[in-house]
């Protein structure tokens, strides 16, 4: 069983900063792709940052410019570094990674998220 824990959200005033993290666990054998995705209110959930294995970086048009995705493989952690925050930023965040887990060679792969973590950027 894999699972990925995000932490880091909260309440921020406008034009400020957060940083996102998620950590992924369980019987990981490699972990390959990892992303960031949002869901405003009402809204369906779109991607925000994704990243290779290797540091290949795509990011939403929106987010260019402030917001940076990052990864450590040796802790299967991603981050999401966000800054110059806006309203139209509030939404759950969350996690999500494509991994291979199990124990070679007997390993499945599969698509997990996090449980999301709420960003509210607010006066």
């Amino acid at each position: 069983q894999v699972q990925l824990v995000e932490s880091g959200g909260g309440l921020v005033q406008p034009g400020g900063s957060l940083r996102l993290s998620c950590a992924a666990s369980g019987s990981i054998y490699r972990v390959d792709s990892m992303g960031w995705y949002r869901q405003g209110p009402g809204e369906q959930r779109d991607v925000v940052a994704t990243i290779t294995r290797k540091g290949t970086t795509n990011y939403a048009d929106s987010v260019k410019g402030r917001f940076t995705i990052s990864r450590d493989n040796a802790k299967n952690t991603v981050y999401l570094q966000m800054n110059s925050l806006g309203p139209e930023n509030t939404a759950v965040y969350y996690c999500n990674a494509y991994v291979t887990a199990g124990t070679y060679p007997w390993t499945y792969e599969g698509d997990y998220w996090g449980q999301g973590t709420q960003v509210t950027v607010s006066s």
